[in-house]
């Protein structure tokens, strides 16, 4: 499976973090940047994720800035995608299961490294129940 990751600058420590922890995993990991600490524009990396998924470069996607708000909008605003802000494995579990939820935003100053492979580990075994939850997710597809 391969996962589309980028962060802007208030999430570079934590994107950093993660690609390796994901290729440990075995998952083959896009890194879209940023590449460094210095102040970039987290709607950049937002959309490059949501792109990449939608054009089927990627399987997955997660995206990361300060609070993970920022670049979970920008996310939501390429067709197609459903990104999921998520600070717990409830939410994890809930985004992918209920939602299908095809990015997962993190927030690199509100999550700790730790935390993040936790909510990770949960959103990518899960998947999507489908049933009552389908017509939901076609409409949001709609929109």
């Amino acid at each position: 499976m391969k996962i589309a990751i980028g962060s802007d600058h208030g999430g570079f420590e934590l994107k950093q973090h993660l690609v390796p922890f994901l290729e440990r995993r075995g998952y083959d990991v896009m890194d879209l940047g940023t590449n460094t600490d210095e102040s970039v524009d987290y709607p950049i990396y937002g959309k490059m994720v949501g792109e990449a998924v939608r054009d089927k470069k990627a399987d997955l996607g997660i995206v990361i800035c300060g609070t993970g708000i920022g670049v979970s909008i920008a996310a939501n605003k390429v067709h197609g995608v459903r990104c999921a802000l998520c600070t717990s494995e409830f939410m994890a579990r809930m985004s992918r299961c209920h939602n299908d939820a095809n990015v997962l935003a993190l927030g690199g100053r509100t999550t700790t490294p730790l935390m993040a492979e936790v909510i990770i580990d949960e959103w990518l075994k899960q998947v999507c129940e489908g049933g009552r939850h389908q017509r939901r997710i076609d409409m949001l597809n709609e929109m």
